[in-house]
């Protein structure tokens, strides 16, 4: 199998570890992705997710346009995570590897990281959603000189336009992921969820919409478990017991 899943304590852990094919998504490897992202979604002990490659290679792989309507759904039931997604890259996410870097909702990489979409070179429209979901991450003149000259970006400019969010030493990019993971976990998990689905609202709504969104899952958040036992800890001065409810 070109991934494994396992868990470390409340942090679920993918890696994409298939040396032979340089992790290359085709549309069966973004199938199994999407399936053990969905076991752990559906996990109530899985509070952050690190989906991780190796250190010469995240994740690589074809144009994903043209694929058919199973990868489309495949990659539509990644973006659809209710758990955090936090990437860790190191060396190259190159077209569906930099897809997939983009859907999560963090990324930390290596400073030996490329991200890039050359597919123009090939004489294709980058697929996987990544035209659209590059212009809500950069903005259209960022993605456009992306997209049209199909350029690589090493970390740092990553890092710049907003696209990687932590640059590390070379061999410190998975540990630095997990670390991070496991301080999200350790944040009320009914909460964490709540906030993302308000942050990732923004992409989808107008203004006034988001407000009335945000307005939404703040009153859900209010009357969760989570927030009776955050403010219970509080005043008995004991750490929480979050349970996700």
């Amino acid at each position: 199998m070109p991934t494994t899943a396992l868990r470390d304590g409340y942090v679920g852990v993918l890696r994409l570890e298939s040396p032979d094919t340089r992790n290359t998504l085709t549309p069966g490897v973004v199938e199994e992705v999407s399936r053990e992202l969905e076991a752990f979604d559906s996990d109530p002990d899985v509070r952050c997710v690190v989906i991780a490659g190796m250190q010469e290679v995240f994740a690589s792989g074809g144009d994903q346009q043209g694929q058919g309507s199973q990868a489309d759904a495949a990659w539509l039931r990644i973006s659809g995570c209710s758990t955090p997604l936090v990437a860790g890259v190191s060396g190259y996410a190159i077209e569906a590897g930099f897809e997939l870097a983009l859907l999560c909702d963090i990324v930390v990489a290596s400073e030996t990281a490329e991200l890039g979409l050359p597919q123009i070179m090939l004489g294709l429209v980058p697929g996987g959603g990544s035209t659209q979901r590059l212009v809500r991450a950069v903005g259209k003149h960022r993605a456009m000189e992306l997209v049209l000259t199909g350029r690589r970006l090493d970390a740092h400019e990553a890092q710049r336009m907003g696209l990687v969010n932590m640059v590390t030493p070379k061999k410190e990019w998975l540990h630095r992921a997990t670390e991070l993971a496991t301080f999200i976990a350790a944040r009320p998990p009914a909460a964490v969820q709540l906030a993302k689905s308000a942050v990732l609202a923004a992409a989808e709504l107008s203004l006034p919409e988001g407000i009335g969104e945000e307005s939404r899952l703040g009153r859900i958040a209010r009357e969760s478990a989570d927030r009776a036992e955050a403010l219970a800890a509080l005043a008995e001065k004991r750490p929480p017991k979050f349970t996700g409810r």
